[in-house]
């Protein structure tokens, strides 16, 4: 019997680690150390709240079904940042909001592709991506990564067959933390313009990078929106993770076959979410490069604190936005270091093993280290743990 779409993947690996915890015992002198979810744990600013509950309480359309594809006020809103931020002309008929940027990703894969299709990811990958890969049918074809954890273009190419409809970017990474260069982001889309495929750059994490101009320039490029789709996240930008407001940048031609995908999915993005998004957009300016600034200083700290580690044995591949992506000492494989750390360390992060081909040798050889949850102080603490663990 054929495996069911569901079937075809794997368990969500979050759901799976948190099982890890089930029976141990975290004393009050050693609590657990979670490093194992990008998600903010803080609540929205006061004032984003107070903004939410006066909508929740008088705006009728807070409560009703509206466009599918998105509020226009908030496409607009969009479409003008971007504009700022990366230069050249984005218009709201290149704009939708989605549920969460997971659901951008899906929806974008289900107007680009059919069943045994093909999309490149580089490898770590998120393994949200791979697992809609998998249960819409869609191969998903490993590009490994150097030393660097940075793709690389010609051996991309390589990989492009007839059956090859997109290549997908996420800058600054997950799970690797790296940032992708500009001209290493515009040599994948002269790629994928050259073939007639598309190049979706997942840009969830973007307001952590640790440039602060454009992270690339293929907005700048009038015909960006032939090649080019992005994806964004408000839920890290704005703490707003339960609400789900995501979005995607394309053409207004793919984004009418996204809108089918959409409308059976959600029918129209959450109301009081995309009123947050709005709000956090038009307010929050100063508020969010507060956040960015806090996010740079764990980075720092995590390059500051690692020599200690590396003395030790592990090694440093990539850091960045939220994450700490670690090649460890020890001669087991990640996915059992990682349950033996909880109960060894009390720390829960992932295994490199969930962010690769299963039975790839470079997954067993890594860990994931989601930071942002963990100020400059937990860092020290998280580092002297793990300085502890022997083999």
């Amino acid at each position: 019997m054929a495996l069911t779409r569901t079937a075809s993947t794997f368990a969500p690996p979050v759901m799976e680690a948190r099982r890890w915890l089930d029976g141990v015992d975290f004393p009050a002198t050693r609590p657990l150390i979670n490093v194992s979810q990008a998600a903010p744990v803080d609540l929205p600013p006061l004032a984003l709240r107070e903004a939410l509950a006066e909508a929740a309480l008088h705006t009728a359309q807070a409560h009703l079904y509206g466009p599918v594809l998105g509020a226009p006020e908030l496409r607009a809103e969009v479409a003008a940042r971007t504009a700022r931020l990366y230069g050249g002309v984005v218009t709201p008929a290149q704009v939708a909001i989605t549920s969460g940027c997971n659901q951008a990703f899906n929806a974008a894969i289900m107007a680009l592709t059919t069943e045994e299709d093909e999309v490149i990811l580089p490898t770590p990958w998120y393994f949200n991506h791979k697992m809609w890969l998998d249960m819409a049918g869609v191969q998903a074809v490993p590009l490994p990564t150097g030393a660097g954890m940075l793709p690389d273009p010609d051996q991309a190419a390589a990989l492009i067959t007839p059956r090859t409809r997109a290549i997908t970017l996420v800058s600054p990474n997950n799970p690797a933390g790296v940032e992708y260069p500009a001209d290493l982001i515009r040599a994948f889309a002269d790629l994928a313009r050259q073939h007639g495929i598309a190049l979706i750059v997942d840009e969830t994490y973007r307001d952590f990078h640790s440039i602060s101009g454009p992270a690339h320039a293929l907005f700048t490029d009038p015909d960006w929106d032939d090649t080019l789709i992005q994806l964004y996240s408000f839920s890290k930008a704005y703490r707003l993770t339960g609400h789900r407001v995501g979005a995607m940048l394309a053409s207004p031609a793919r984004l009418a076959e996204v809108e089918k995908f959409l409308d059976t999915v959600t029918i129209c993005p959450n109301q009081l979410g995309q009123i947050a998004a709005l709000w956090g957009m038009r307010n929050l300016d100063q508020w969010l490069a507060g956040e960015r600034d806090e996010i740079l200083g764990r980075r720092a700290a995590i390059e500051a604190g690692f020599p200690r580690l590396a003395a030790q044995g592990w090694d440093l591949r990539g850091v960045g936005a939220y994450f700490a992506y670690v090649a460890h000492p020890f001669d087991e494989p990640s996915d059992r270091l990682a349950q033996r750390m909880v109960r060894d360390a009390g720390v829960l992060a992932l295994p490199g093993t969930m962010f690769m081909p299963k039975g790839d040798a470079d997954g067993a050889r890594h860990l994931r280290i989601a930071f942002a949850n963990v100020d400059s102080a937990g860092i020290n603490v998280l580092f002297d743990r793990l300085a502890g663990l022997r083999a």
